[in-house]
């Protein structure tokens, strides 16, 4: 019996071209490489902002849009496996002015600042801590058991003293509105390191009495990232941040200085004087940069950390530390 076969049929037409020596084959089209690009694009924010502490006030309309609330906690949950630290201090306008309405209670605001009497605060605090947080925390669950919800009242994290308002130089009762008088930053560093992300309603303890109050969610955010050693305060709007000439040009200030903020203060529209004095007041303790972002574009907060354009304002102090990356 013979050991020799038949040599294998070929066919001309499927036999492929005959590639020359030395010559590499064509590289493969890969669908999924401009994520790949995108993500180095991060790489340099992620190493600069790895570890760092960044308080993010969660406001405006991206409170009360579904898909907004969504891309929300996808943010803040990515900031955690990103190697960053995130704290989210949370308000609760639109819900407290529709609780209010709904108990036939009038809503007040004066200086930018809901009036808060002893009945709207009992609103406010149910609102706040048992609404909006409850909401919020289960949002980010949905990625890990990651959030953990507290009040400024927990482990007397924050305390705080009674506001006024100064109207045309006169002095207006805010009722039980707070001004922040300190900060225990015990009970959040403590979920920090455990790998958590607080979400802190801004409610605090009275420093003189047995009441609580009423604290604005960006002066809270400011006082509490300042207390942490923050790199970031993050604090969301509905615009697209501290435009130059309102209403005149709607061309937005990319980057300004403390000096140059503290200058404008007295020409911002109400709303917005809490969110740039709560920014100054951040940068001028310790916050290595504090920024106001616009709440209405999905991933926002991805979009400014972590590539070059941005979507907001940032306010830097006036002389950066030796080193320091802006």
């Amino acid at each position: 019996m013979s050991d020799t076969f038949p040599a294998a049929a070929t066919t001309p037409a499927t036999t492929p071209a005959a590639t020359p020596a030395g010559t590499p084959p064509t590289a493969r089209k890969h669908t999924a490489l401009p994520k790949a690009r995108t993500l180095i694009e991060a790489l340099p924010w992620l190493t600069r902002h790895h570890g760092k502490t960044v308080v993010i006030k969660f406001g405006g309309n991206a409170m009360v849009d579904q898909e907004l609330k969504a891309a929300f906690a996808q943010d803040v949950v990515f900031l955690r496996h990103a190697g960053l630290r995130p704290v989210v201090v949370h308000g609760g306008g639109p819900q407290i002015s529709a609780q209010l309405e709904k108990l036939g209670i009038a809503s007040e605001f004066k200086a930018g600042l809901r009036v808060t009497t002893p009945e709207a605060m009992d609103v406010v605090r149910m609102v706040l801590a048992g609404q909006v947080q409850r909401e919020l925390v289960g949002l980010l669950n949905e990625h890990g058991p990651l959030a953990v919800g507290m009040t400024g009242e927990d482990a007397h994290t924050m305390t705080a003293t009674k506001r006024y308002a100064e109207i045309d130089g006169e002095r207006v009762d805010l009722g039980r509105v707070g001004e922040i008088a300190e900060i225990d930053t015990g009970a959040i560093q403590a979920l920090l390191d455990d790998g958590r992300i607080p979400v802190v309603s801004s409610i605090a303890r009275s420093a003189d009495d047995d009441h609580v109050y009423n604290v604005n969610a960006d002066t809270a955010a400011a006082a509490l990232a300042a207390a942490l050693g923050a790199e970031t305060l993050m604090v969301l709007t509905d615009v697209e941040g501290l435009y130059a000439d309102w209403p005149n040009s709607d061309d937005v200030i990319s980057q300004l200085t403390a000096s140059e903020l503290e200058t404008l203060l007295p020409e911002l529209a109400s709303g917005m004087v809490p969110k740039m004095e709560g920014c100054l007041h951040a940068v001028r303790n310790g916050v290595t940069t504090a920024r106001v972002i616009d709440g209405r574009v999905q991933h926002a907060i991805l979009l400014e950390i972590f590539t070059d354009e941005g979507v907001g304002t940032m306010v830097v102090p006036d002389q950066p530390a030796e080193g320091a990356t802006l």
